[in-house]
């Protein structure tokens, strides 16, 4: 009888974890946007510091300081640049499927986009309308995403400990000091990365922008802007944000193409080799080629977010991996990063 409880109980156990397990699944989309709600709160935190600490603001009221200067910055853009990077994009959308089809054309490949016309119209007008129709909802979906992460950073930012208490109760007793440890070192690694990286991705996209202008591309500020985006994507983010602007140079001749391609180098060795040394000396430096396999990862598993993702989720590993298994459960004496010497021993 004994025998029959205990193989229901491990039944009801394994049915469990398998319930659990879709669940997350199914919410891997939630879950990655509240990820990128805890990076948010890392920034808006990290910003709430550095006023107090430089510019002596108040600690209770820091944060509402950091947010508003946040505000005030996409505010004062939006209405100083707005309406011409909106133009230059536009542009861009406009101008990319005669790039496409010039460097299509240089392969020997033919017109690429009257094949691309005629599959939309063999699709008739509905369907035609359902994928225009399909591309404004995604658009309207990311921006409500968009808004969702912020106001949900700057909650957790508001009460960071309470949210680690909450989590942290979540594990047995005897754990609560090895997960708090742990936490706090994956956000400090977290932090170090997000910092360097918004500074490298800064730099990045007003370089471009000044190189795009002096090649003479059009729209030069929406594809700079592109590159600075895009470069928060490790490895793959260069390629893509320098993809727009070499295909555009193609619409103006080979030879600015070319120049394209060389200004999108040079930037990208300046960026890796000068920019992101000098502010990320403390940054978490995961392998590249697993970083790499990380990112595709995210990508193949959970899209566009998965490939937002991906590399901060590694970071967020790779600490957790080192201090939880190599250290503490191996014994290996070895280096965690966002670990504070009081932590390491």
């Amino acid at each position: 009888m004994l025998d029959d409880v205990e193989f229901i109980r491990k039944i009801l156990i394994a049915l469990g974890i398998i319930l659990l397990a879709l669940i997350f699944w199914k919410l891997s989309g939630v879950l990655l946007l509240a990820f990128g709600a805890i990076l948010t709160a890392i920034i808006f935190h990290s910003a709430a510091e550095a006023l107090e600490r430089y510019a002596r603001v108040p600690s209770r009221w820091s944060l509402a300081t950091a947010a508003f200067i946040f505000l005030v910055i996409l505010v004062g853009l939006v209405l100083l640049f707005g309406a011409q990077i909106r133009t230059q994009l536009s542009g861009v959308i406009q101008g990319l499927p005669a790039a496409i089809n010039d460097f299509s054309k240089s392969l020997g490949l033919g017109d690429v986009t009257d094949e691309i016309s005629q599959a939309f119209n063999d699709q008739g007008s509905g369907g035609l309308a359902a994928r225009l129709a399909g591309i404004g909802g995604t658009i309207l979906g990311g921006l409500g995403d968009f808004f969702l992460v912020i106001v949900a950073g700057l909650y957790i930012a508001a009460a960071p400990k309470t949210h680690v208490d909450g989590l942290v109760k979540l594990f047995p007793v005897n754990q609560h000091r090895r997960v708090r440890s742990s936490l706090h070192a994956s956000g400090e690694a977290l932090k170090l990365w997000l910092v360097s990286q918004l500074i490298a991705m800064t730099c990045v996209g007003v370089l471009s922008t000044i190189a795009y202008w002096l090649i003479g591309l059009p729209s030069p500020f929406a594809l700079g802007l592109i590159a600075g985006l895009v470069d928060f994507i490790p490895f793959l983010g260069p390629i893509l944000g320098a993809l727009p602007a070499v295909l555009m140079g193609f619409t103006v001749s080979s030879e600015v193409a070319i120049w394209t391609i060389v200004a999108a180098f040079v930037i990208q060795q300046i960026e890796g080799n000068i920019i992101f040394p000098l502010v990320a000396r403390k940054v978490v430096t995961v392998p590249p080629a697993l970083a790499l396999f990380a990112i595709v990862a995210g990508s193949v598993l959970f899209g566009t977010y998965g490939l937002i993702f991906g590399f901060p989720l590694a970071v967020v590993a790779y600490v957790l991996v080192k201090k939880l298994y190599v250290k503490e459960t191996l014994g290996e004496e070895t280096p965690v990063p966002g670990e504070t010497p009081a932590e390491s021993h």
